[in-house]
């Protein structure tokens, strides 16, 4: 009976699985964030709630433990988004630069997405923070799935894709629930 690999050999195992000409997309939704309403009449602006702020920096330490490997990270420009992008780039080992993304606010489709990634993103492995149903559709057109692809308020889901990024062109390696990533933290 073969002997069980080691969560790291089976990180390290994953990094491999990656095409080396294509690009490693990691799909993060924000974190809990402010209801909407009269306290925020602009929905671009709703902040993180202090318990969304503490669940993800949890959901960020259980991706550090999966050795998650991040060369930067681009944003939705919307507060709830830059605010998870900054805790996911503070919280990796390598502290990737966080950059803000037009496309990925809420009206976008995601063939815009697909353009600005491939015009704006320079490293391997990208982690692209925005929101439902947003991230949902663009996991589906990405990897030819019939239905878009529900993701919880701090999910995140790896998507192998060739480059350029297109429709159909990836693989869903892996993708987590925030409950499943904050078991993983240390």
């Amino acid at each position: 009976m073969p002997k069980p690999r080691s969560r790291s050999a089976s990180a390290q195992a994953v990094r491999r699985s990656a095409s080396k000409e294509g690009r490693e997309l990691y799909l993060v939704r924000h974190a809990i964030a402010a209801a909407r309403g009269p306290e925020w009449p602009d929905d671009a602006l709703r902040p993180l709630t202090d318990s969304g702020i503490s669940k993800f920096k949890k959901v960020v330490e259980g991706l550090a433990a999966m050795d998650l490997v991040v060369n930067e990270v681009l944003t939705s420009p919307l507060v709830r988004a830059r605010q998870t992008a900054d805790l996911l780039a503070s919280g990796l080992p390598d502290h990737p630069p966080v950059k803000v993304l037009e496309a990925l606010t809420p009206e976008h489709a995601p063939a815009r997405v697909f353009e600005a990634v491939a015009r704006v993103a320079r490293g391997r492995r990208v982690a692209l923070v925005g929101h439902e149903p947003g991230l949902g559709e663009l996991a589906a057109l990405l990897i030819g799935a019939r239905r878009t692809i529900p993701f919880k308020k701090g999910g995140v889901c790896r998507i192998d894709v060739e480059t350029p990024v297109a429709p159909r062109s990836g693989t869903l390696v892996w993708f987590a629930t925030p409950r499943i990533l904050r078991r993983l933290a240390k």
